[in-house]
């Protein structure tokens, strides 16, 4: 089919979208992402045509939305809206994380859902694609106001989720306290105690090496992107934003590999620190987010050899590899330009859709290695399904074990990217071949089910 007719049959799907979906500016920007790789691809295959697998793929089979009323240590009443995306399920149970924030909305939870179709789908493990959350702000509240809203938002959750059905996780907001006090409420109303949630501790079903597994994913995916152009982690020097459990397990893995981790960032601003980020420092880093506090400033406060910069991105400092560890649209244009100047080599994104679509493009413009978060950043759901599978045959894998597993999925989605997303010259476009290597699976199973 000529150019021209794929470029139209991609503007007129994404006109389609826009029209169903008004104001709801992240879930557009990740169709738009999708439909610029997947049409072209589609186009190429008669046994999809008249299929509408795209135009399914973007319509959530279900979408919950529900009241949580809660106390607070005053006594007085609270409300928050509470969300469950459930988006395909074609492949396995609904599976995604819970994400509490302030900023949750369903444009954000619909286009999290959607990318976790594609991720899900990427790490080979039956798990279908699910996202959901609250408007709520744990920060600044005490334990027992967490433990009453958790309480209070699985209350009505639980109706709609099962080991078999709908599998939730943490996400931001959402950790290990958090999940203890969903599953409990879960188990008290339900009288059961399955593998309904992941990231549980270790002593009632939880997987080792969850909380790190994101990060050690995302740099595991790192190395094999490295490898195609010859090059390793060892002697590298990288910028990490974010100071979250994915921030963590990346310093922590690069680090382990020979790397130097010269930056993390706050809400406040970043850290530059040139002797790297390693040792007690990285120890450092593990309790603070214990501890809920997310300022990078106060690294520099227990570290003198590091620089606080105030109010800005670390995407300004030289560096071979940048991993945006924070969350969506916090790397721009400008800031990829930034980064090129400086002769990156490597961008891997470890939150989900960190870059926007502009600094994506400049990006594979200027044949840096990038790759999309849907890909880079599955270990952590990858873990999450390996935590499903020990919870069903009730067994416990050790570190090592896990480790291994997940290295090898790392290992498998970056084939896969690799396959369909290597161009003539030789680049490969690790965010065209992430897009249909992650579309194929869930097409495939939605062909073979028919129209439902």
């Amino acid at each position: 089919m000529e150019q021209h007719n794929v470029e139209q049959k991609i503007q007129d799907f994404v006109a389609r979208i826009e029209a169903k979906n008004p104001n709801e500016p992240e879930f557009l920007q990740a169709v738009k992402e999708v439909a610029a790789t997947v049409i072209p691809f589609i186009v190429t295959k008669p046994e999809y045509s008249g299929k509408k697998l795209l135009e399914r793929m973007t319509e959530a089979e279900r979408i919950i939305i529900f009241r949580v009323p809660w106390v607070d240590d005053k006594g007085e009443i609270q409300v928050n809206r509470g969300f469950r995306i459930q988006m395909n399920s074609a492949i396995g149970p609904y599976k995604g994380g819970i994400r509490f924030h302030p900023t949750v909305n369903l444009s954000v939870l619909k286009f999290l859902a959607f990318e976790q179709v594609f991720k899900n789908s990427l790490t080979t493990l039956p798990m279908g694609g699910g996202k959901g959350g609250a408007d709520f702000d744990p920060n600044g509240k005490s334990d027992n106001e967490i433990m009453r809203f958790c309480q209070a938002y699985m209350t009505e959750l639980c109706k709609h989720i099962g080991p078999e059905t709908d599998v939730p996780a943490g996400d931001i907001g959402v950790g290990a306290r958090e999940i203890g006090y969903l599953f409990g409420q879960y188990k008290k109303i339900r009288n059961e105690f399955t593998g309904v949630l992941t990231g549980k501790g270790l002593a009632y079903g939880g997987s080792l090496i969850r909380p790190e597994a994101t990060g050690y994913g995302v740099v595991y995916f790192c190395e094999e992107m490295l490898k195609t152009k010859g090059e390793e982690i060892k002697g590298k020097t990288a910028t990490v934003s974010g100071f979250g459990n994915v921030a963590w397990g990346v310093v922590k893995k690069f680090t382990e590999l020979g790397g130097k981790v010269l930056t993390i960032s706050g809400p406040d601003g970043y850290i530059y620190d040139e002797d790297g980020i390693s040792g007690e420092k990285i120890d450092y880093l593990l309790e603070l987010r214990a501890s809920g506090n997310n300022r990078a400033e106060d690294y520099a406060k227990k570290f003198p050899s590091a620089k606080f910069v105030a109010g800005k991105r670390p995407w300004e400092v030289k560096c071979d590899i940048a991993f945006p560890c924070a969350t969506q649209n916090e790397l721009h244009l400008e800031d990829a330009q930034a980064l090129v100047n400086n002769g990156v080599m490597c961008v891997t994104e470890a939150a989900n859709m960190p870059s926007t679509l502009d600094a994506i493009n400049h990006f594979l413009d200027n044949k840096v290695l990038f790759s999309p978060g849907k890909a880079s950043n599955a270990g952590g759901v990858a873990t999450s399904g390996l935590e499903m599978t020990q919870n069903s045959i009730r067994l416990n894998w050790t570190s090592e074990e896990v480790d291994a597993r997940l290295k090898e999925i790392m290992r498998g989605i970056h084939n896969s990217c690799r396959f369909y997303g290597v161009e003539e010259d030789g680049y490969v476009n690790y965010v065209k071949g992430a897009n249909i290597a992650g579309f194929v699976k869930v097409a495939e199973a939605m062909l073979a089910q028919g129209v439902v």
